[in-house]
């Protein structure tokens, strides 16, 4: 007696939610790698990020977008546009609902799901900060707005019900050879990892419009006997705001570098020497060009 051999399946899954939905928790969770910042702040994600979850018959290719916002000037433009274009290639769309929330699905996002061509996976997250009948109650008005989508309640954080997502998600792939090497968590580049540690302590150390008006980029990443050289340049819209970087006699900079070091030795389990010098670039969230320059396509 012969036993079948199980056929490989792989697909792309779009995560998309408001912010601070819980997407890239999420994202991190079913990965099993901490690929995308998970803040309390919103407006985390900036661009569209792959994490691909491997195991002997599948490969799940997830894009983690940013939260769906109203967008203010180019840079959040660009975000938008990364949300929307996550649609074209995906096999299944997951909708991060945040129960925790007063945000319900309406308007041209609601319109946009209705309309989908592929599957609509919809989890309420965070359900371990509500009581049971909150959760019926939502889940009961999402099945009621969305008939042929399934619709589970899970918490991203707590890592409640992710194997039923996962199943989930497996149900709707199609047979597939792998599209990445299976050794692969993320098709992003190891400097643009350093990057996401770097802005992430930012985020961490800084309130009000400071986190959101930096940008890191990686001028160098150096691997030489073990130890990783890396020079990686903040760039800030105003003088002043590299003075609260800074910080007193640079006690802040510090901080965030040395955060920034352990994280990264973490990450790639090597001693890493890191320059962190802060320059300024005016108004480049609305700049095109400069926008080009530091990746945002």
């Amino acid at each position: 007696m012969f036993l079948c051999k199980m056929k490989h399946k792989s697909g792309f899954v779009s995560i998309i939610g408001y912010p601070n939905a819980g997407k890239s928790t999420l994202v991190n969770a079913l990965v099993g790698e901490k690929l995308s910042i998970v803040n309390a702040k919103v407006q985390t994600t900036r661009d569209r990020i792959l994490g691909i979850y491997n195991s002997e018959n599948y490969q799940i290719v997830f894009s983690d977008t940013p939260g769906i916002i109203d967008p203010k000037y180019k840079l959040q433009k660009k975000m938008m546009s990364y949300v929307m274009s996550s649609f074209v290639d995906s096999d299944l769309v997951v909708y991060v609902f945040d129960s925790n929330s007063n945000k319900n699905i309406v308007g041209k996002i609601k319109d946009i799901l209705l309309e989908l061509k592929v599957p609509l996976l919809i989890v309420i997250n965070k359900i371990d900060l509500i009581n049971q009948q909150k959760v019926e109650d939502i889940m009961k008005s999402l099945q009621s707005d969305f008939l042929d989508s399934d619709v589970i309640p899970i918490s991203a954080k707590k890592e409640f019900n992710l194997e039923k997502v996962l199943e989930t998600i497996k149900s709707n792939l199609q047979e597939s050879p792998p599209f990445y090497d299976k050794t692969w968590f993320t098709d992003r580049s190891e400097r643009y990892l350093v990057e996401e540690i770097i802005r992430n302590k930012i985020l961490d150390n800084f309130q009000k419009e400071i986190p959101y008006s930096v940008n890191i980029q990686v001028e160098e990443f150096i691997e030489d006997n073990g130890l990783i050289r890396i020079r990686a340049n903040i760039y800030v819209l105003r003088d002043s705001q590299r003075a609260i970087l800074i910080g007193h006699k640079g006690s802040k900079l510090r901080k965030i570098g040395a955060q920034s070091r352990f994280e990264i030795e973490k990450l790639f389990n090597k001693k890493v020497f890191l320059e962190t010098p802060i320059k300024i670039s005016k108004n480049w969230r609305d700049d095109e060009k400069k926008l080009k320059k530091f990746g945002y396509q």
